[in-house]
Parts: C-alpha cells; structure tokens; sequence
C-alpha cells in the first residue's frame, strides 16, 4: 500500500482498515494551497472531496496526515493507477511515493574544544543555548534520564508552540523545562503494516529502541557525572548545548521510519517553534521532488530553522552518501581520541588489536581456550561463518572462542548466537568491505572486533593448526578505556562517501563530527548491546553511526544560532564548512580507516567541524530560498517539480541567465566535465561572501589548484568596510582532457582560501572528470 501525505493534530488516530486492497500504497500529495473552493469548510474535508472523485466507491477514503506548514498538501493511501488519475485534478502539484527509511545507527565535547571552563568560548557566548529548541526526529526519548533534568534552566521560551503528547505511558511530568516538547507519529507506519504491537513497543513518545534517547542526548544533554558504560569511558557526559531546550518526534518504530510520518513530524516541528531538526534516517537517494526529507527539509530551512542529517552508514564504498539536498547539513562520521581496546593473544605468541565493550564474566587470566572458525564447522558453511541464528553446531563451539564474520545479523547477535550454541567467547571479522574500521559493542559474552587484515591472519593460524593435526588457542585480553589515541579523527569506515549522487556539482558530505564509539543516554528496558535476550539496564550506551554524528552538528548549530541569532541556516552551515580542519591530532591529513590511506574531500567534505572557530568564521556564504529555486530551475526541474518542493510557483528564466547549477553560493566548489572529445574544458563560478567579522578587513585569496588544472580568481583581493557587507568574487577552472577508460571518472581536489590574517576562510575545490560511455 503507498501512503498520500497530509498532516492533522491527532498523530495515530486513523483507524486500520484490513479491507484495503493490496495494489494499495501510500503517497503523499501536494496540493495549490490557495485553491480551496469556499464551500469547504477545512483542507481536510476538501482533500477527502478531492479523493473521493477518484476512487472507486469500494475503497475508504483514509487521509492519514494533514501537511499545513512545510508543506500543503496530505498523504493517504490508494492504487498506482489511482495516483495518476489525482495527478490530472487542476489543484494538485505533485504526488510523492512513500520511502521507508531506517535509522543510520562523553569525551566528544571535550575533544571538540567546549569546556565549561572556557569563559570566552562558545558555550559561554550562547548561554548555553537555553533559548533555542532542538527538535530531535526519531525513535523517541526515555524522560527520565539524567540527562533531560531541568535542573536551573528558566522559563520555557515564550516563542514554544507545542505540547507533550500525554499517553497511559507517557504522562504530563514526562516533560519539563529541558524536554519541552514530545509528540509521536504513526498513520504511516500503521497504514502499511497494521495496528502496531503495544506489547514491543510504546503508542507514545517514549523510546522502546534507545536511538532516540540516544541521539537527543548528544544533542542536547545536561551535564551528568558520573557517567559510563558497563564501566567504560568514566567521565561526565554531556552534550553540544547542554542548556538548550528538546522537542522529541517519535517517527520510527519497528518496522523503520516511514515519510508521510516523518513529514508529519516536519510540519508539526516547524509550527512548533524549533530552531534545529536534528534526523539521524537514511533512506535511498532520489531527485529532491520525490523525496519527502528534502521537501520537509526546504519548508523548515524557508522558516529560518537549520536542518542536519546523517549522511547514512554505507561507506567506504563512493557514492554511498544519502540527505544530499543543499539546504540541509550532511553529516559524516569520525573518531574520537578515545577507544576501547581489546586484543586477541593467538596461541602462536601473535597479539591481533580489537575492540569491545564487554565487563562481564571474564575469560580466566592466563588461560588459552580452543579457537575454532565458524564457518568450517560442517553444515552450510555461509550461514555459519556469519554465525546466523541457528546456524553452529554445539558440539564444534562448546568451550571454544569462536570466529564470526561480519555481516547480514547485528554484531551483537552473532554473539548470543555462539553463546547459546556453548561458545565461551566470540571474535568478529570485517569483511574486505568493511576494511580495518572497528566498532564497540557491548557484547553479551566475552568478544572482540578485529579489522579484515587480522580476520584473515586468525584464519590462516586456524588453517595452519589444523593442518599440523594441533588444535589452535586463544584469549581475549579487555583492557579498558584508551584515551589520547593518535591519530583522530580518522574517517569512520562505515561513514558514506560522495560523490553526490543527485547533484555532484554539489560536495557532499559537508562535514564530519564524532560518530565512532559515542557515550550517551539509553533508555530502561532495552538492554546495552539490543540484543532481546540482553536483560542488562544502563544509564548511558556506547553506539557508532553517522547517527551520532549528526546531533554533534546539530547542538553546535543551536549555539552558533544562540550566539549569532541573525544568521541565516546557510550562514550557519557556512561557519561550520569554512573553519573545518582536516589535519589529524598528528600533524597529518585525516586517514580513512576502511584503508588507513589518506582520506579526500569526498570522505569528509569540508573536514571535521571546529566549534571554536566557527564562532567567528570572518566570512559566510549566505544563500536564500530563491537561491535554491535558482538551483532547482538549472537542475533542469520542471516548474511543478519545483513548487512540490518549494510551494513557490518559480520563474526559471532568470536563473538560466545567472549561469548553471555550480553557482548556488556553496561554501564549496565542484567542477564535473564531460570528456567528449576535447582537450581543454573550463566553467566558472560566482560566489558571493558576507563580512561577519571585523570591519575595515581585506581578505587576500590563496589558490591550491587541484592537479592538472588551472584555478584563478577574480579579485584576489577582497576589501570591506563594514560589517553585513557582501562582496562577489568569480572562480574559473580550466583543465586538461585525462586518459580514462569508456564510463570511468578521475577526481582531483584543491582549496580556495581568503584570508584577512586572523580568520582563514577555506573552501574545498573538486574537479571530476569522466569519461562517458
């Protein structure tokens, strides 16, 4: 069934009709708002007039949300065919196939530089932020953590709109002057997969997965001490904005996040009164008119209210990236000057580093134990080597530290899986995929992560025991929390790489921020490592993702929004790009972890963000809601796909005049040539740069072309007078035809930096040439 988007006050109130045909979908359906006829009371009552013109008199008309701010319109379910007829009817833009998306699942302020003691940094310049509101789009929250406490904070902001739902698990003292604000949405979830399971999880904004909690945490978390994780990573916890305030919309449920619910949220959000939305979902990358976060995205960046999201979890493999619209922020993930090391000593003397959070029964000191691979246990030897449910022998895993490999079922699975097969410990093997990049998990037996390299070395010592008719050995030594590891941040593995896929003349991600191994809050009743079997509770959890890489962002946005409340989600956006760093703790360029090689501008964009000094970036790229129709209209849209988006009916013949799709004022530059046979290509860009730093300053430019072409800019001095002055600047790029085989590209990367001597304003330059087919 396809879901049709509108938006309403009452969130899961459609009732489930299993009489609904199975050609059925939802869709989400945008409609000329100032074209309701006066004999229609309300928007509602003349959208289920309008459907009920298409439909046949078998089928129920079911609205399943009313959409009233970012977007007019509303989602309901009905036939493909159904959804080309309501294409033909005059009021309606546009209609949207539903996506569902999926979740891209307490050292990070410090080592991002904000401390509480630092009297003239960012979080003393915003107060914390304890005037702005984060609305976190997820799984939920769980209230009563610590670090929700409303413990000195004033008075809600006289600006809040919204409510907290109340439900018989979620009661009115579930919110306070910290959680200000909870609502949850499920007509499309509940549309598509039936009235939900109340006995798994909560009709309420309560969080029954912990992702939620955990995300709203890093966001915007009070300041908790003592703070860990199974005893790992002691210390205070707290996230970017501690003092902001949160707004929980709970969007994602069992069967994943589905967009007329995650528009909804959008829509409720925005009328609300939230400065950030924070959305840690992914999904699959489709032109921005199809695709329900872009549209939420633009309503709400329209409204002046930045939006970040997580770039997805599908590196290191090129063009993984996903939330690529310009108008939203799209995050990456790095490390943290922080691990948890745990090796495996091999009976041959070998000791292979790995990773884990794991503080139960220990494997006896001193003691080797059998190690045996699971994939050679007889039986089918795919199922196994992954250690998929049901899969081992007993009798080849008891007593034994078994080697799974990764993939398919979670990494903590795997380990129920050999544990309830007799296993006494677990290693856990990346894939050639996943490279050397390691994640913590806090296992239910006693088990480890080791990188591709090292799971290949364990099996070859396994092989080479078995062929000397010896039995091999090994144990795994826990050794804590590691701090001032060098070199961070690295690029996370799994963190998704560009090219853009949509746009590519548009670098994405923009930034990176911690992602790797990140303490934050975690709800009872889910035990730490989400396993159901896992009955453990703890206040805070240790997880990985682009996920928790994307709040970092969004509590910093809220303090550079507290501190600078004139700026502009661009401009903001813009801070952050242009001060990022992309130098290691180590004096070196930041690596990939996948590869340990050196990592590019498609791995971290902008680099990884530097709060400090994106408090007074000197310079931002400014860009306004015509901006983006201008890039939409060069984007070669049509008019309706245009409006779908932006509800503005656009006029692209200016545009046209003002260049191609490179001139969106982005604080990065992306060059894409098409090799047709020729030998030099060259293009342009137009940018234009607002002085927020001091007046009276000249920038001079330094040019680090990428190899192989020619990069100049005109002025190469820019000279302000004044504070808000904007200044134009044009960038050529000319480069030289590269031998590549038919259908294959090459990417090279340079820099374009002004500098007034105080602040340096960088911009990364790509230039991408391909070869068509």
């Amino acid at each position: 069934m396809t879901t049709l988007f509108l938006y309403f006050s009452a969130f899961c109130s459609v009732s489930y009709s299993t009489a609904s045909r199975d050609d059925q979908k939802t869709f989400i359906v945008r409609i000329q708002h100032d074209a309701k006829p006066s004999i229609f009371t309300t928007h509602k009552h003349w959208y289920e007039s309008s459907l009920s013109s298409i439909l046949s008199a078998s089928t129920p008309t079911q609205i399943l949300h009313v959409y009233e701010n970012v977007f007019h319109g509303f989602s309901a379910k009905f036939s493909p065919a159904e959804a080309l007829k309501l294409q033909t009817l005059p009021h309606v833009i546009g209609v949207v196939p539903e996506q569902v998306r999926h979740l891209d699942t307490t050292r990070s302020p410090h080592f991002l530089g904000l401390k509480t003691t630092d009297s003239a940094g960012l979080l003393k310049e915003s107060d914390f932020g304890s005037d702005l509101v984060i609305g976190v789009i997820d799984t939920g929250i769980w209230p009563e953590r610590q670090s929700f406490n409303d413990r000195d904070l004033g008075p809600i902001p006289s600006k809040w709109k919204g409510q907290c739902v109340t439900t018989k698990d979620f009661s009115s003292s579930s919110c306070n002057k910290k959680l200000i604000g909870a609502r949850f949405f499920c007509s499309g979830y509940e549309a598509t997969n039936g009235k939900m399971n109340e006995t798994s999880e909560f009709r309420s904004p309560r969080d029954s997965d912990g992702h939620g909690t955990h995300t709203a945490s890093i966001a915007a978390g009070r300041y908790v001490f003592p703070a860990s994780t199974l005893g790992y990573a002691k210390g205070v916890a707290a996230g970017m904005a501690p003092k902001a305030r949160l707004a929980a919309y709970k969007v994602c449920w069992n069967a994943g996040c589905y967009d007329s619910d995650i528009l909804a949220a959008f829509d409720s959000a925005v009328a609300d009164g939230v400065d950030v939305i924070s959305l840690s979902v992914g999904g699959v990358v489709v032109p921005y008119y199809l695709d329900a976060i872009a549209i939420g995205a633009f309503g709400a960046a329209d409204k002046g209210i930045f939006v970040s999201a997580s770039a997805g979890n599908g590196g290191p493999g090129g063009l993984t990236v996903t939330n690529v619209a310009p108008w939203v922020a799209t995050i990456g993930a790095g490390t943290i000057d922080r691990d948890f090391p745990a090796d495996v000593k091999l009976g041959n003397g070998k000791v292979i580093p790995g990773v884990s959070v794991y503080n139960g029964p220990s494997l006896t000191p001193g003691r080797m134990y059998p190690l045996v691979y699971a994939g050679s246990g007889g039986g089918d030897g795919y199922s196994s080597s992954l250690c998929l449910e049901g899969s081992l022998d007993p009798e080849f895993v008891k007593g034994k530290i078994v080697l799974c490999d990764r993939g398919i079922n979670s990494r903590a699975a795997k380990g129920e899986v050999v544990k309830k097969a007799g296993g006494i410990g677990m290693i856990l093997a990346n894939g050639v995929f996943d490279g050397e990049g390691l994640v913590a998990d806090c296992h239910v037996l006693p088990a480890t992560a080791v990188g591709a390299a090292n799971g290949d070395e364990i099996r070859r010592y396994i092989d080479s025991s078995s062929k000397t008719k010896s039995q091999a050995t090994a144990t795994i030594v826990f050794k804590g929390t590691r701090l001032g590891v060098k070199p961070a941040p690295v690029v996370a593995s799994f963190s998704a790489r560009g090219p853009n896929p949509e746009t590519p003349e548009i670098l994405k991600p923009d930034v990176i921020a911690p992602g790797l191994n990140i303490l934050a809050a975690w709800p009872d009743k889910v035990g730490p490592s989400g396993v159901p079997s896992d009955k453990r509770t703890t206040e805070f959890n240790i997880l990985s993702g682009t996920s928790m890489a994307c709040p970092h962002v969004s509590g910093l946005a809220a303090l550079l929004k507290a501190a600078h409340p004139e700026w502009s989600p661009a401009a903001i956006k813009s801070a952050l790009m242009t001060t990022a760093y992309t130098v290691d703790n180590s004096g070196e360029t930041m690596i990939d972890e996948s590869s340990g090689n050196t990592s590019t501008v498609l791995d971290f964009g902008s680099g990884h963000v530097h709060p400090t000094k994106a408090m007074d970036p000197g310079l931002v790229y400014d860009i306004t809601s015509m901006d983006y129709v201008d890039f939409l209209c060069n984007s070669n849209y049509t008019i309706n796909n245009i409006q779908v988006i932006t509800r503005k009916k656009a006029d692209c013949s200016g545009a046209k005049r003002a260049g191609h799709i490179g001139n969106l004022n982005y604080p990065s530059f992306s060059a894409v040539f098409q090799q047709f046979g020729k030998h030099k290509m060259s293009t342009h860009f137009i940018r234009q740069v607002t002085n927020v730093g001091d007046p009276n300053s000249v920038y001079k430019v330094t040019i680090k072309p990428p190899s192989g072409a020619v990069v100049t800019v005109e002025p190469d001095r820019l000279v302000f007078r004044r504070v808000g002055q904007k200044l134009n600047f044009l960038v050529r790029v000319q480069a030289t035809e590269v031998k590549l085989s038919p259908g294959s590209t090459s990417m090279k990367t340079g820099s374009i930096v002004w500098s007034d001597g105080k602040h340096n304003v960088t911009s990364p330059l790509i230039v991408t040439m391909q070869q068509p087919l």
